[in-house]
């Protein structure tokens, strides 16, 4: 039987060794890695994975897409498409940053922990999401939108920057994120106010919101955060928190671990999809939302 060979493309210096270490543990036999590769050296690099292997073959080869910026990931993703034709067509998977299955996987686990332990779905939820540009935010916003929320993104510098990224969010995807200004420390609270979940994907070490605004979120059943070092992007999450009591508001705290492991699981169940498939997969955040729910 012919190996499993996974072609991983980067438009960075470096391909992530995270990575690289859950395409080879999920089954990939082999792995190349290619970068600082630009959008339009992407189609030569795809069908050259292609035409080296019989059409019998094909299916047995993957491409891998990763980065820092999760709209070029799907540019990426689309010209890796495009470049694919019958009988040679081959599986791809974009999660730049590992930023699509941890974005599916904290929705996932907000979902099952609002049905769970709220009797709420997530439909219809007014969800504010923090670190709403980076790669992590910006997939989770599109996710609950897509699942019917309400979904916020808060620009904690201002909206001007926020509103181009949403801007263009909504014109891909056909949602509509709105934005709001998290400056300063009224506008925030304000913010918070109306929000009953709010999803925390800004940087690692950087404390978002603190107990005093948690406190004061009337609404807010869930705080998910995805920072796994300290502090802690929202004050009484703990990384294992895995719905656990926030402040004093009934609220429910979900933390990077319990997300985590959800998604190390959801990342390398898609690479596992990858090696088992007899046709050819093309995989993004959407898959991964799919994957997540049935492992949360």
């Amino acid at each position: 039987m012919a190996k499993n060979i996974l072609h991983m493309i980067t438009p960075l210096a470096h391909m992530s060794p995270f990575d690289v270490n859950m395409a080879i543990d999920a089954g990939y036999d082999a792995t190349a890695t290619y970068t600082n590769v630009s959008l339009d050296e992407v189609t030569g690099l795809v069908q050259d994975a292609m035409f080296s292997r019989s059409p019998r073959d094909a299916v047995r080869t993957g491409v891998f897409i990763g980065g820092k910026d999760a709209l070029l990931a799907l540019d990426m993703l689309d010209a890796a498409g495009k470049a694919l034709f019958k009988p040679f067509e081959i599986s791809l998977f974009a999660d730049p940053a590992g930023s699509f299955t941890t974005a599916a996987a904290m929705i996932a686990v907000v979902d099952k922990t609002l049905k769970e332990k709220k009797g709420r779905a997530l439909r219809g939820a007014a969800v504010s999401v923090f670190g709403a540009t980076g790669v992590v935010g910006t997939a989770s916003a599109v996710i609950a939108a897509l699942e019917g929320a309400s979904v916020t993104l808060v620009g904690r510098e201002g909206i001007e920057r926020t509103a181009r990224h949403a801007a263009e969010v909504n014109r891909r995807f056909g949602v509509h994120l709105a934005v709001a200004d998290g400056s300063t420390t009224e506008t925030k609270a304000a913010i918070l106010a109306a929000t009953e979940v709010v999803l925390c994907a800004a940087k690692a070490g950087v404390r978002v919101i603190d107990a005093t605004e948690i406190a004061g979120a009337a609404k807010l059943m869930i705080a998910a955060d995805v920072n796994a070092v300290p502090p802690s992007g929202v004050e009484g999450v703990d990384a294992h928190a895995n719905g656990a009591p926030l402040g004093e508001r009934d609220a429910l705290g979900v933390g990077a671990l319990a997300i985590g492991n959800v998604k190390y699981r959801t990342e390398s169940g898609l690479f596992r999809q990858m090696t088992e498939s007899k046709t050819a997969l093309s995989l993004d955040f959407r898959q991964a939302f799919e994957l997540a729910r049935t492992l949360a």
